[in-house]
């Protein structure tokens, strides 16, 4: 890896121990990563625009790091004062990269992903043109995620009434062209490999005690012992072909099983992909030229 390729990967391994915290949410950034690629790609933008928002997708929820894991993993509604706590997370997410080489990358997208068209976003209440490209595209994508995907309080929806939900709403909380396009990448099938995935061929599975995601990587095998990081409790992986499950062992996993863990394969393989085509010097200030 390149002195570039680091630093990239020092922001996606930030993200994914933030998103380690919250046992919900196992291949979020992933998944809102793709979607990104996909919708970024099919807009027909240059490769460097397609990778750059990408990584600002996967980049997105960083400012969480802030948020208490009570709030997080609350099972019901939050009350009024949580979310406002939640609503701080963009600006916390731009604060905390401030003085990181490739702050500028991802700014946008952190920043104005919760931003919408029609000003009642946030944090800045911006509408219309003054919400960045970046931002409009990832506000989508992590809309869909959270939608389609399972939390504490609710299973996770349909994809057609995602879609349902983002035509309901373009315009008003996602921007219209890109809303409609993305609509029309799902009602075509370009989504279905990335929706209840945690990487390429990886389904999500839920623990079968408590229901939060048990996330499975390429480097599992059949027979191996995974673990809930909510319930600590261990499961039995049967791994065949594409064919994925798990059962219950009955058993508790030791602190060592249950410490939060990063990809770095899956890491190292979005890095690659990203940084071949993103020309960082013209996001880089000048005083870090020199690592490009």
């Amino acid at each position: 890896m390149t002195h570039v390729d680091h630093l990239i990967k020092s922001l996606f391994v930030m993200a994914s121990m933030v998103e380690a915290k919250d046992p919900y949410t196992g291949g979020h950034l992933w998944r809102v990563s793709q979607y990104c690629r996909i919708l970024a790609d099919d807009g027909e933008l240059s490769l460097g625009t397609v990778a750059r928002i990408a990584i600002g997708g996967f980049l997105h929820d960083i400012g969480k790091i802030a948020v208490s894991d009570a709030i997080l993993n609350k099972p019901g509604k939050l009350t009024d004062d949580e979310y406002e706590v939640i609503k701080t997370h963009p600006d916390v997410g731009h604060r905390l990269l401030s003085n990181h080489p490739l702050a500028e990358l991802v700014k946008s997208a952190i920043l104005g992903h919760h931003e919408m068209p029609d000003g009642n976003g946030y944090p800045n209440g911006l509408s219309g043109a003054a919400i960045s490209l970046d931002a409009s595209i990832v506000g989508i994508c992590d809309a869909f995620d959270a939608m389609t995907s399972t939390r504490p309080y609710r299973k996770g929806m349909a994809k057609d009434k995602a879609l349902a939900i983002i035509q309901e709403n373009l315009g008003s909380q996602f921007h219209a062209d890109w809303g409609y396009r993305f609509i029309q990448l799902g009602n075509a099938g370009a989504l279905d490999e990335i929706i209840g995935h945690s990487e390429p061929g990886i389904p999500l599975q839920e623990c079968p005690i408590c229901g939060p995601t048990i996330v499975i990587t390429k480097n599992n095998l059949h027979g191996d012992h995974v673990y809930c990081r909510s319930c600590g409790s261990e499961a039995l992986l049967h791994k065949q072909a594409s064919q994925l499950s798990i059962r219950p062992t009955g058993r508790k996993g030791s602190p060592k099983n249950l410490e939060p863990f990063v990809d770095n394969r899956l890491l190292d393989e979005l890095v690659l992909e990203s940084s071949k085509h993103v020309h960082i010097s013209e996001y880089m200030d000048e005083k870090y030229h020199i690592l490009s």
